[in-house]
């Protein structure tokens, strides 16, 4: 099967996850996001695309800062409420029914109920005629302790993290499951040592 180009985000499973921000005027905005990624590993950068016109990207250059959410299966319908287009004088929290959890470090709050959430401050935004790329790094990420291992690690098939396969005219929403093979880092390493840390990281 020869698929147009612009089919692309059909082939690859998505994270999905909420982002919530606070315009210069103090309005709560929370929004759903797929186009989100880690900058290499270990780095404590992310970067998220966005289209040039929505209210979370006014409101990150008005603040230079956001909080990433990671919402868990049993939250999809919550995750569509926020989808919706509301106007921005409109506090998102309160239509999507969300309760906001008060960040350690921003003042934009993240979402009750999600299994980890990170603070982040914009550090770059690349834009180009339609969209933006924004670089944000993350200066506080905490967990649920109920779905993280004292490594940091998630116990996936418990938390059920939300991601989403994209079709033509709608969107499926699935969750991560255990494909039956574990890998050590190392694995990737010619002679068996995980050089990641200590040379710039390799993904």
């Amino acid at each position: 099967m020869i698929l147009a180009p612009r089919k692309r985000e059909q082939i690859l499973p998505l994270p999905v996850v909420l982002i919530s921000t606070v315009s210069g005027g103090g309005v709560r905005n929370v929004a759903p996001w797929s186009n989100i990624t880690p900058i290499l590993r270990p780095l404590e950068e992310i970067v998220v695309a966005s289209w040039i016109k929505r209210d979370t990207l006014d409101n990150i250059r008005a603040t230079g800062e956001f909080v990433v959410s990671v919402p868990a299966a049993g939250m999809a319908e919550a995750v569509m409420a926020c989808a919706k287009n509301y106007p921005p004088e409109e506090d998102e929290f309160v239509q999507a029914g969300l309760s906001p959890r008060p960040s350690r470090k921003l003042k934009a709050p993240g979402v009750e109920g999600c299994l980890a959430w990170a603070e982040c401050v914009l550090v770059e935004e690349i834009s180009r005629k339609n969209y933006s790329l924004v670089i944000g790094r993350v200066i506080h990420l905490e967990a649920d302790d109920r779905f993280f291992n004292q490594a940091g690690e998630m116990d996936y098939e418990t938390a059920k993290p939300l991601s989403v396969v994209l079709g033509e005219k709608g969107m499926w929403f699935t969750r991560p499951v255990f494909a039956g093979r574990y890998a050590e880092y190392a694995e990737m390493f010619i002679g068996g040592k995980d050089g990641a840390a200590s040379s710039g990281g390799r993904d």
